[in-house]
Parts: C-alpha cells; sequence; structure tokens
C-alpha cells in the first residue's frame, strides 16, 4: 500500500504514540522522515532514532522523550504543506510558532532545518510542519 503523505502519516504516529504514552514508535523510511526526525531530535523533541534495515524497505524507529512523571516534550504537532496545498515561504516571512517557542521545520535548498536556521541562512523553503 502507498501513502499518499508519508510527513502527515509519521506526524500522526508520533502524536498518537506520544498521547498514548509509548516509548517508540515505527514507521517505513524515506530521507525526508529521516530528516525531519534528525531536527526534531536536535531541537529536543524526541530522544533518539535509528534507521532499521528491512526487507520490503527500511524502517525508522523513533524513541520518544519524556519529562520528570511522563511529562509531554511534544505538546503539539501540525502539518502544514500537504500534497495538495503546498505552503512556501521566503526567507523574509519564515513562521514563529508560539512566538519562537515552538519550532516550524522547513524543506530548503540546503536541506531540512529549523526556522531559526533558515532565518540565519537568509533562505526560504516549504512549511513542512509546526512543533510545539
Amino acid at each position: 500500500m502507498t501513502l499518499t503523505d508519508p510527513i502527515a502519516d509519521m506526524l500522526t504516529r508520533v502524536r498518537n504514540a506520544n498521547s498514548a504514552g509509548k516509548e517508540t514508535v515505527s514507521m517505513p523510511s524515506s530521507k525526508k522522515l529521516v530528516e525531519i526526525a534528525r531536527v526534531m531530535e536536535e531541537e529536543g523533541y524526541i530522544r533518539s532514532y535509528e534507521v532499521i534495515d528491512g526487507e520490503p524497505r527500511a524502517t525508522l524507529e523513533i524513541t520518544l522523550k519524556y519529562g520528570a512523571k511522563k511529562a509531554k516534550t511534544i505538546r503539539g504537532i501540525k502539518r502544514v504543506s500537504k500534497p495538495g496545498l503546498r505552503i512556501y515561504a521566503g526567507k523574509d516571512e519564515l513562521p514563529r510558532v508560539l512566538g519562537g517557542l515552538g519550532t516550524a521545520i522547513i524543506s530548503t535548498s540546503k536541506g531540512v532545518m529549523t526556522d531559526r536556521d533558515a532565518r540565519k541562512l537568509g533562505i526560504g523553503g516549504e512549511v513542512i510542519a509546526y512543533v510545539w
């Protein structure tokens, strides 16, 4: 079965596992999903990620991060740019999530990065998701 929007599938799996208090969540892997997981790990939303080679295709396994007393690190995830309606932002109109408290994940010509990094480099791109 092919997925129409694998990024939305990934974000939904992470959101559901986070709200259920699961330790890990796995999904079919792709280069873009691994890059999104890398950005989420660098920003401190997840503990780690690992690509496990499999026979039909590789699997991406994400280890979620919780605070003291199972406090959730990820309060919310929202997919912004969808296959039916792509959302692009130039270097001057890059979004700020919750006034800078959250993170916007941007796909640029220099790779997948946060809105902060894209602002520093002075480049825009496709707004993939918001995480807060």
